[in-house]
């Protein structure tokens, strides 16, 4: 018997977003932020999600770590991985956006195809590209985790900005350009964006 047939939607009989957001006095919505391994991406993320804990939002940080240790954990790196890396990852962004949560996704996710892919799912009203351009020698030079030291050994094959291309986004809502400026400064400009977009009750 296909487990298909026996799936019964119930969103209908569910709260809305909207009654969870009105709960939660603000707007749901995804940041998405981009950019090479060693940007600076994660770093951001953290101090954007402390700003807005500081103006009473609620959110939800994903990113690398907390997935690929949990939910992705049997993925690898090849194309069709990252593919259904970045699927999952917008299918829970979507829950925790459909319970009016400010999710805060901090992803390499290299190519335009992958990014547009998770629009699609999360709904591109709600999608908010952010890249973190940051120079491939600048994010080098940082390398906190030896990433790159081991994608030039050879050790590490496909390694975004070394073996694999990044696509840099065409028209993020934001471009936050890092070098020689603090981590403050970067999730400041994030903050400026967004707040008009989640404060509950601003058309």
């Amino acid at each position: 018997m296909n487990s298909e047939n026996n799936i019964h939607p119930v969103f209908d009989q569910l709260l809305s977003r909207d009654q969870k957001e009105q709960q939660l006095n603000q707007k749901g919505i995804v940041l998405w932020l981009t950019g090479l391994s060693g940007s600076g991406k994660t770093t951001i993320a953290k101090q954007l999600e402390v700003a807005l804990k500081k103006k009473g939002f609620f959110t939800k940080l994903l990113d690398g770590d907390n997935v690929r240790t949990g939910i992705c954990r049997d993925l690898g790196f090849t194309e069709n991985d990252r593919l259904e890396n970045i699927r999952r990852i917008a299918e829970v962004s979507k829950l925790f956006l459909d319970a009016g949560v400010i999710t805060i996704n901090s992803f390499v996710s290299p190519s335009i195809h992958i990014r547009q892919s998770a629009a699609n799912i999360i709904g591109k009203e709600d999608f908010v590209e952010i890249y973190v351009d940051t120079p491939l020698d600048v994010c080098e030079a940082r390398d906190v985790k030896g990433l790159y030291k081991k994608a030039r050994a050879g050790e590490i094959k496909n390694f975004t900005g070394i073996g694999a291309p990044y696509e840099v986004p065409v028209r993020p809502a934001v471009t936050v350009e890092t070098k020689g400026k603090s981590v403050e400064e970067s999730a400041q400009k994030i903050l400026d964006y967004i707040l008009p977009k989640i404060k509950y009750g601003v058309v």
